[in-house]
């Protein structure tokens, strides 16, 4: 890299336990992310990027691991949840309402791909070739009049690595077998069967990848279906040809690349694949699945956003083929993630306060998750604060960083031309009442103390304050002699002493309430 890198998360989900009494269902899929976080971790090291490794089980996980994040990059690598595998794809918006970026796909790509019967409309929509079908719902079934012409295949609506997909899942024409595969979808995974006609007998994927603003592909690979014909089998990557390495499938579904087809052929399914890739919105990598039919001609399977990386996999392979190492991969990866952070950090700072001739440079603006650190080290460097009070400020800055503009913590620092942060304020409505808001927290860094920057947050505060309806601001502070300067900075700056509770916070160490009436 040319310059420094960026931290990085790398985000994997945990697979689901297995015991002796039972193996969860498509084990083998949920647990291939591990080889992927064990590559991706080999890569960080070897680029000398300061990284670390973190699972989850659910999406409620995450808050917790992001607030507190130094982070400012995710690898992700979640491609499912324990209570509702759905909620992966609300990952990358996740992580943005934290201020990182991720790799891959973003969520509403992820959500259209998912969905295997919106991506097909979509990709239809802009007369993209797809094979016609029909979605049955649970505890529905299909009338014949309804299917397209046969044969036909079977599958999940939405689900990925081929989960309930097998020899059953091929049927030849309508009738009781197609009921059957129909509500073994149902059963198994309580969600719609898409009846799919299936096309002819070649299968190709197309990997691609994006570096900066270039999109290209890397290569078309095509499944060889070893034996099939003479065992009878349908030309099918099931689940067993994935992930059960004993299989006849798995050992007689090698892989052919490039693929055997004629330029004219493979250009336009490069196009196609590139088409695809625009069409559902990705980003970063991703892979096309293609059904070539008795005339050669492609049929769009499945976009597959976010696949499978870990070694040996077929994407991988693809990057070999390209002569693009799995570091190098990676090396992009960040890269496009940290140059997506870095403008949007530059569009979300917030306008300028209005500047003043002794505050040079200085811009007020919302804070951010990068800047957590530099807040708590100014708080601690300010030595006006218990470690109790510490430890409640940190709170209420995380609680704002979480929420973000919409949270009742509206959390804003002061940033000098040169990236550092100088000040911090932190205020809110009160609670039960009508126009009355609280400023929490004001702090500034000693190096710039008497020198305008708390003016600027106390004021830059009440004019939002006021924009929202506000009619008086409140501050609450210690009696205790340390803090005469920021009692008589208050008094300065037009607030009044409206009460004082004695021995409040301590024994001698009064709370004291100023309020001001904001015009």
């Amino acid at each position: 890299m040319t310059q420094k890198p960026p931290r990085v998360l790398v985000l994997h989900n945990i697979p689901r336990e297995t015991t002796d009494q039972a193996t969860p269902a498509w084990h083998e899929s949920d647990a291939g992310v591990l080889g992927e976080v064990d590559a991706v971790a080999t890569s960080l090291g070897n680029l000398g990027v300061v990284h670390r490794v973190a699972g989850v089980r659910y999406l409620t996980d995450l808050p917790t691991i992001l607030v507190s994040s130094t982070e400012e990059v995710v690898f992700n690598l979640i491609e499912s949840f324990h209570d509702n595998p759905f909620d992966a794809n609300s990952v990358p918006v996740v992580c943005e309402a934290f201020g990182k970026d991720c790799t891959g796909n973003p969520t509403p790509c992820l959500l259209h791909t998912q969905d295997k019967w919106r991506e097909k409309a979509i990709l239809s929509g802009r007369k993209l070739p797809c094979a016609p079908g029909v979605v049955v719902p649970v505890g529905k079934t299909v009338r014949r009049a309804e299917l397209p012409a046969g044969p036909y295949i079977v599958k999940p609506r939405a689900c990925d690595g081929s989960e309930g997909i097998d020899a059953d899942s091929f049927v030849k024409e309508p009738g009781p077998a197609l009921q059957k595969a129909i509500k073994r979808v149902h059963h198994q995974f309580g969600q719609a069967a898409l009846v799919e006609q299936f096309i002819g007998t070649r299968e190709v994927n197309v990997a691609v990848i994006q570096e900066g603003d270039d999109v290209r592909v890397l290569g078309i690979a095509e499944i060889d279906f070893v034996g099939y014909e003479d065992e009878g089998r349908p030309r099918i990557v099931d689940y067993a040809a994935k992930w059960h390495p004993e299989s006849f499938e798995y050992t007689h579904t090698p892989v052919v690349m490039p693929a055997r087809l004629t330029e004219h052929e493979a250009e336009r399914i490069r196009t196609y694949a590139i088409a695809a890739w625009h069409t559902t919105g990705c980003r970063d990598y991703a892979r096309v699945d293609f059904r070539l039919d008795e005339d050669g001609q492609p049929m769009i399977l499945e976009v597959n956003a976010n696949p499978d990386i870990s070694p040996e996999g077929g994407y991988e392979r693809a990057l070999a083929y390209a002569n693009v190492s799995f570091d190098r991969f990676v090396e992009i990866m960040i890269t496009n993630a940290w140059g997506r952070l870095q403008a949007r950090l530059e569009s979300q700072k917030t306008q300028p306060a209005p500047r003043r001739k002794d505050l040079p440079g200085i811009i007020i603006r919302y804070s951010m998750p990068q800047d957590r650190e530099a807040i708590v080290t100014m708080l601690a460097d300010t030595q006006a604060f218990r470690p109790d009070e510490l430890d409640v400020a940190r709170e209420v800055l995380d609680d704002a960083l979480a929420q973000g503009e919409d949270g009742h913590y509206q959390s804003f620092v002061a940033e000098e031309e040169d990236g550092q942060v100088t000040g911090w304020v932190c205020f809110g409505p009160t609670p039960c009442t009508l126009g009355t808001f609280d400023v929490y927290w004001i702090a500034v860094s000693p190096g710039r103390q008497s020198k305008g920057v708390g003016t600027a947050l106390l004021q830059y505060s009440e004019s939002l304050i006021k924009q929202r309806g506000g009619r008086i601001a409140v501050v609450e502070t210690s009696g205790r002699p340390s803090y005469e300067s920021s009692r008589l900075f208050y008094l300065a700056r037009g607030y009044q002493e409206k009460a004082r509770l004695r021995d409040f916070y301590a024994p001698e160490d009064d709370k004291v309430i100023y309020t001001k009436e904001l015009e």
